[in-house]
């Protein structure tokens, strides 16, 4: 919160004296639940109610309690899953909604191409231009899918919502992958992915930060009974 006032204080001062700053607030995530800023700025288009008056801009307004917590809750909850457990929740607050979902479907993926992916639940590359390798597997198999490459494309860029559940590609994938395994796979997994900042000094990964939190969960709950 301190280093974000600072930064905005920076930014005034600049424009003030006429200075040029094209510098991005760096400042990404604050409050108790440390919740995307671009998150919340999304949520409120999506959602205009928010049930408390504010001064200042929307971002200060995520570094406050209620405004933390208010967003970080949306972030966790206002979305639909068929997940069994809370925990995938958990991991998708960590690696981003559907992560569990996604990971899930690459994992049936794999073991209908035999084909090694990384379980992140990313099924498309967003850090370059390249093909990710869970849509260069699903192209390899596109005949059994009955899929064209270009239906595969349209149907992977729903990743990030709940209507990928309803596509013919991940519908398809699954089926198959069922019949191959003999088995109905679960249609929610850990995203397999490590987690790195400044401040993690061993190795920790999103399924030991779901499993954490569910822990903590867990206990609130029998608090209940």
């Amino acid at each position: 919160k301190q280093m974000n006032a600072l930064f905005e204080d920076t930014v005034l001062d600049a424009k003030k004296i006429g200075l040029p700053f094209e510098i991005k607030n760096p400042i990404r995530t604050g409050g108790p639940m440390q919740v995307s800023v671009d998150f919340a700025q999304s949520q409120i288009q999506a959602w205009p109610y928010y049930p408390y008056s504010y001064k200042g801009s929307l971002r200060q307004e995520v570094f406050t309690r209620r405004g933390g917590l208010y967003f970080g809750i949306a972030n966790l909850l206002q979305y639909r899953v068929n997940y069994p457990h809370m925990k995938y929740r958990f991991a998708d607050f960590n690696a981003g909604r559907y992560s569990s979902r996604n990971a899930a479907f690459q994992a049936a993926l794999s073991t209908l191409s035999k084909k090694k992916l990384v379980l992140d639940g990313d099924l498309l590359s967003y850090t370059s231009k390249q093909t990710s390798s869970t849509q260069s597997a699903l192209i390899n198999i596109s005949s059994r899918l009955g899929m064209n490459h270009e239906a595969i494309e349209r149907d992977l860029q729903l990743e990030k919502t709940e209507a990928f559940n309803q596509t013919r590609l991940f519908k398809r994938v699954f089926e198959l992958a069922n019949q191959k395994a003999g088995r109905t796979l679960a249609q929610q997994i850990m995203p397999n992915i490590q987690l790195i900042s400044p401040k993690i000094t061993r190795k920790l990964t999103t399924a030991w930060f779901a499993d954490r939190v569910d822990g903590r969960y867990q206990t609130c709950m029998a608090r209940q009974k």
